[in-house]
């Protein structure tokens, strides 16, 4: 008993707390050993030049590659306007920007009203998903380049140029912009606690990106090579991170562009929010058996530490672990009585205190932002069983319930 209570204890710390400190150190060691390295076989004036030619590069729009935004909508005429305003606000040169909409199943006036604007309509009946959509969209693409993005969602004026510059390394394969969430209000207790895992998960979506690869990219905003994109089965749930991180399978990286970001509102409420957390919990878990040779060390080590640390154990052997932690604990308290298990099981239910304090306060004027994170962190982590659920009841389908957003 005493051995489980070590073992469950070191998954939950590593997962929530100490991969990120291994990844920080892992991350300035590396960074530390390619400074002296590059120091020591670049001379000064080499250096400028490089500098120099970037920046000039940067500038000249000529330079700059055709790319071609993608937008996967379900009856979205509600932000067709804001979006379409949205994209011709870009800075991009408009003869380089194709703009195309693929309209699953809609049954509202979205293509009538993009019918309005120059872009490119892809638009099927029948409602398959948006695996199925973004499928068509990218292998109609017009250009190398396929940028997607939400038609909820709005892009920094910077975005498109942003996130096509790590291109310039043949070994990007994709490129993950930033995903932002906002409340639109202080009562929307959901979306505030969603803006701040957000803040954390970009952080660890950088650090990953500067040890060797992004975990996966977010459907708000990426970048993918064309060529290098496989056909997803319709009933894939998270076709963003299947998509990109096979692109990781065929040797390539995934870079992070935290300048090319997208803004969103959160989710309305906690029970709109059960809805996107119990499918992506689902999408995860689906996700770890397709992709299960990726975590095989013998074939890429890192990028198995890194899928591993940051993905698998969150969607799988965490959550289990950290429901069977004050079991354990309480049975230690009991037969043993030592002062370390003591204080572990005050500690633990000093914390199920606050959440559970989170949860009566989501209604109440003034909150805890402690117990509203600590709420929301055994939230999300409750949503992992209820994902087992659904992905057994939605084996043969990719198509999914939207979210209401504040």
């Amino acid at each position: 008993m005493e051995i489980s209570f070590w073992i469950l204890l070191a998954v939950v710390l590593y997962t929530y707390i100490g991969y990120s400190i291994v990844l920080m150190i892992a991350v300035k060691i590396k960074e530390l050993l390619e400074s002296r390295s590059s120091h020591s076989s670049l001379s000064p004036n080499n250096k400028s030049s490089q500098d120099e030619k970037s920046f000039q590069d940067d500038d000249d729009e000529s330079l700059l590659p055709p790319v071609t935004l993608l937008i996967c909508a379900y009856n979205e005429e509600d932000v067709v306007k804001i979006k379409m305003d949205n994209t011709h606000s870009l800075n991009y040169p408009k003869s380089k920007l194709h703009v195309m909409w693929v309209t699953d199943g809609s049954n509202d006036n979205t293509c009538k009203l993009l019918e309005q604007y120059d872009v490119e309509i892809l638009h099927r009946p029948e409602r398959r998903g948006k695996t199925n959509a973004m499928n068509r969209g990218i292998k109609a693409a017009p250009t190398s380049i396929v940028i997607m993005t939400d038609a909820n969602t709005m892009l920094n004026s910077d975005a498109i140029r942003n996130i096509v510059k790590p291109f310039a390394d043949p070994k990007t394969g994709c490129v993950a912009g930033e995903k932002r969430v906002m409340a639109r209000t202080d009562s929307q207790e959901a979306a505030k606690s969603e803006g701040l895992y957000w803040r954390y998960e970009s952080w660890m979506k950088n650090m990953d990106s500067r040890l060797y690869s992004t975990m996966g990219a977010a459907g708000e905003l990426w970048a993918v090579r064309q060529e290098l994109c496989d056909t997803l089965p319709d009933d894939t749930l998270l076709d963003d991170f299947m998509l990109s991180m096979l692109i990781v399978d065929k040797g390539y990286k995934i870079v992070y562009a935290p300048n090319a970001y997208a803004c969103e509102y959160g989710s309305k409420d906690i029970v709109e929010e059960e809805k996107r957390k119990v499918r992506i919990a689902a999408g995860g878990l689906q996700s770890m058996f397709r992709l299960a040779r990726l975590a095989n060390p013998f074939r890429n080590p890192v990028v198995a530490f890194q899928l591993i640390s940051h993905r698998l154990l969150r969607w799988s052997l965490a959550p289990l672990c950290l429901m069977l932690l004050i079991p354990v604990n309480t049975i230690l308290v009991i037969t043993n009585g030592d002062l370390i298990y003591i204080l572990a099981w005050v500690a633990q239910l000093f914390f199920y205190l606050l959440a559970f304090w989170g949860f009566l306060s989501q209604n109440k004027t003034r909150k805890s932002k402690i117990a509203s994170t600590a709420y929301y962190f055994m939230f999300m982590n409750f949503c992992v069983f209820k994902g087992v659920r659904y992905l057994t009841k939605h084996r043969n389908s990719g198509a999914w319930e939207k979210a209401k957003r504040g």
